[in-house]
């Protein structure tokens, strides 16, 4: 028989233990929005209409596989009282299946645009099979509101790692080499084993989590009936989706910004570390003062700042400011740590909430979808701003080529990367509201707030 879960306080090392693995999620779902787009365009010579569909084609395969993960995480959980073997899985596998994006066997743009895009789908295959079962976990690691709230503020310090790690190392290692494809296989070599190196540190370290969803394990048709009447859930969904649509848009432009406004590729590592540094030390701020103003009215206010930010972006990096850039780059930051940390916290209450409802405790269903929807707008992130490029008239190219762009593709590649996703953030805020009304319906006792880690 399963142990429950623990109803004390959860010591550092288990916290660090599962926090780790967004270590390892962050770089995956940073990566490839960061450079593959890049990569495929401005190093293989990929059109940029036919780079898009690469990033998005695999992925939406993603949105399809996540549910059935999450079903399948269930059933193991059901069985055996734990969800290691997938988080195994998909960690050993990873690592390798990364590197092959970026290790493209043969100079040909063709021939380059179909294999990233086989490794890509199996790549993301492989990270469905470690992030379903691990957003899981929260659900389950405390019966207190708190601990799971402690939790979420680890797992976002540590993404933010991740994501430090992603855009501040990958393209400097891959710059360091060249910046060629001898410098992107480097980077996917280094950053894949630092990448599976955290995964499977988290899985082993997670075995003591008691995993306990039913009482009878469901499939996916019918863990998928059960989960459609929680309507707050949904409405929580998809506003954490629009946002993080936003950021993976952001993510694909940030090297042609770097490149072609600011004259220099180099600066999109500058651009990430003050994107997504402020992040890890603005979490405490933001998790003390949703306590004293509620999570929701802290989620809207993060989302509105990210807007405002995004707006006055379009002005400096047309003017190629490049402090007022940076700067505007660490401000989103601060707004970053808030839009990762408050739905995470807001997901595993909204799971727990609807046991209630049905009397089936199905974590792994409810994040198969969470995930789906998330691994679907970071993939459609780098397609919508492959999108803006081949509107705009942006000419693809090779380092040994380069090419000079018009005004309208450096009008259009500055608008992608700052308007189009303020305009999503403004988007996310009455999906949030909605999401407070919804919930307060639903289980009107219930909505848990943090407490200081």
């Amino acid at each position: 028989m399963t142990a429950p879960a623990a109803t004390a306080a959860l010591p550092r090392r288990r916290l660090l233990g599962y926090g780790v693995g967004s270590v390892g999620t962050g770089v995956f779902s940073a990566v490839p929005g960061l450079l593959l787009l890049y990569y495929l365009t401005d190093v293989l010579g990929v059109s940029a209409a036919i780079a898009g569909a690469v990033l998005v084609v695999p992925k939406a395969w993603d949105v399809v596989l996540n549910p059935i993960v999450g079903a399948a995480s269930d059933r193991e959980a059901v069985r055996t009282g734990r969800r290691t073997r997938l988080l195994l899985i998909g960690g050993a596998t990873l690592p390798f299946l990364f590197a092959a994006m970026f290790a493209v066997p043969a100079d040909s743009p063709g021939f380059g645009a179909g294999w990233a895009a086989v490794m890509f789908l199996l790549a993301a295959s492989a990270f469905a099979c470690f992030q379903v079962p691990y957003v899981a976990l929260p659900a389950e690691i405390s019966d207190l509101p708190s601990e799971r709230g402690r939790a979420m503020a680890w797992r976002v310090v540590c993404l933010t790692v991740g994501i430090l790690v992603a855009g501040g190392l990958a393209p400097a290692l891959s710059d360091s080499a060249g910046g060629g494809r001898g410098g992107y296989a480097l980077m996917g070599a280094v950053i894949g084993t630092v990448m599976g190196a955290a995964m499977i540190t988290s899985a082993l370290a997670n075995r003591w989590i008691p995993s306990a969803p039913g009482p009878r394990p469901l499939g996916l048709a019918a863990a998928l009936r059960a989960a459609r009447g929680n309507r707050p859930f949904f409405a929580l969904l998809g506003g954490y989706a629009a946002h993080t649509l936003a950021v993976a848009i952001m993510l694909a432009g940030a090297p042609y910004v770097a490149t072609y406004r600011l004259d220099d590729y180099g600066l999109t590592s500058a651009m990430f570390v003050c994107m997504v540094g402020p992040s890890a030390f603005a979490v405490p701020l933001w998790r003390k003062m949703s306590v004293r103003y509620g999570i929701v009215p802290c989620y809207a206010t993060a989302l509105a700042m990210f807007a405002v930010t995004g707006f006055a972006s379009y002005p400096a990096i047309s003017a190629g400011s490049r402090p007022g850039v940076l700067l505007l780059a660490a401000l989103t930051g601060v707004c970053y740590a808030a839009v990762q940390l408050f739905p995470l916290s807001l997901l595993p209450e909204t799971v727990h909430a609807d046991k209630g409802r049905t009397g089936q405790a199905q974590a792994g269903a409810f994040t198969g979808l969470w995930t789906a929807a998330e691994t679907g707008a970071l993939a459609l992130g780098p397609g919508v701003f492959a999108l803006v490029l081949a509107v705009s008239s942006f000419r693809s190219s090779d380092l040994d080529e380069p090419v000079h762009q018009t005004g309208t593709a450096l009008t259009g590649l500055t608008a992608g990367f700052s308007i189009l996703p303020a305009l999503l953030f403004l988007l996310a805020v009455p999906l949030l509201l909605a999401y407070r009304r919804l919930a307060a319906a639903h289980r009107p006792t219930e909505e848990a707030q943090p407490h200081a880690a």
